[in-house]
């Protein structure tokens, strides 16, 4: 009994460190109070606020421009390569393999600094373009790996057994080969949006002066101090996280309970 208890309460702590940052932010971000230090009183004062803050909303709207436009071309050209390599042997293909783990495993500050060399040496002004290009850079790597691990564990002789059934290749692939690699592909994309959303280190050396992101506009109020009109947009954002969770999970729960029903 000792035991279960003192688990829990590991568990309790462990929760506690994990989402405890994110609710004062949350309850911060109604403080009536304009330094982030003592709760005041309660009120909507910094949502009204962020309405009106144009800079922090154009930093807003350029993560997203950035995160999607990015997610979605890295999430194309990995699923395509991941394909490929899976289904192909070619010269060099185990060396290529291994060139897929670099940009991973390196410091974000050697990419960031190279890919600004290569932007300096083909004399690209730096701006949302080249922003969106270093954010795909680094995104289709890991949704290779992602959409691999999905298609070594597919059966060999899947897409034999639907060409034996009269399914073309277009077919096999549209109707048999896609939904079954779209978990991959999704947490592929989820993970290539998250990676893009929060960048700080590449975005530094790649953005231009007129392509400002979030994280970069919150990097650069620090030293003068965050507003709490950042902790309403945080709080915003959170929200519209948690609903696309949850619609997610309500969804997959139906499926599943259908494919159970059947």
């Amino acid at each position: 009994m000792k035991k279960k208890y003192l688990h829990n309460l590991f568990l309790l702590l462990v929760f506690a460190f994990l989402y405890l940052p994110i609710i004062v932010l949350v309850i911060f971000s109604f403080n009536s109070s304009s330094l982030n230090i003592v709760f005041e009183q309660f009120t909507f004062r910094w949502y009204h606020v962020l309405l009106e803050n144009r800079s922090l909303l154009e930093a807003f709207m350029n993560t997203m421009i950035v995160a999607f436009t990015s997610t979605i071309v890295s999430t194309i050209i990995g699923t395509i390569s991941a394909i490929g390599i899976k289904k192909y042997n070619f010269i060099g293909k185990e060396f290529i393999q291994s060139l897929l783990y670099i940009p991973i495993v390196i410091p974000e500050i050697v990419l960031g600094i190279s890919l600004l060399s290569i932007y300096t040496l083909f004399r690209l002004d730096l701006s949302l373009v080249t922003l969106i290009i270093a954010h795909i850079t680094f995104s289709i790597p890991f949704v290779i790996i992602s959409v691999r691990t999905i298609l070594d564990s597919l059966p060999s002789n899947l897409e034999d057994a639907s060409s034996d059934l009269g399914a073309n290749k277009f077919k096999t692939f549209w109707y048999v080969t896609l939904p079954s690699i779209m978990p991959g592909i999704t947490s592929g994309a989820l993970l290539a949006f998250t990676l893009s959303l929060d960048d700080v280190i590449i975005s530094y050396f790649t953005a231009g002066p007129d392509s400002n992101t979030l994280p970069l506009k919150i990097y650069s109020m620090i030293k003068t101090g965050i507003t709490p009109d950042v902790n309403a947009l945080s709080a915003l954002i959170l929200v519209v996280t948690i609903i696309i969770l949850m619609t997610s999970t309500v969804l997959q729960l139906r499926k599943l309970r259908k494919e159970t029903e059947l």
